[in-house]
């Protein structure tokens, strides 16, 4: 399996984001691009086990990211 064909499965579900620097989002995968750039809807970010819950939609760039989790 691809890592597209993975992200188009996991559409309009919640996933994990691993940000370099540390950061890690939670949200609703509502897009995303070939270059893996993300669009979270719902989206809270963690950080040493503190949620911080974001308004509107999220959008993370895909040279940051470390990986993705469905």
């Amino acid at each position: 399996m691809k890592p597209l064909d993975l992200l188009q499965q996991s559409l309009h579900k919640r996933v994990l984001v691993e940000m370099k620097g540390g950061r890690s989002f939670r949200g609703v995968l509502d897009a995303y691009d070939q270059h893996l750039n993300l669009v979270l809807s719902s989206a809270e970010e963690v950080v040493q086990e503190v949620v911080t819950p974001r308004q509107g939609l999220t959008l993370l760039r895909g040279d940051s990211i470390v990986y993705i989790s469905p």
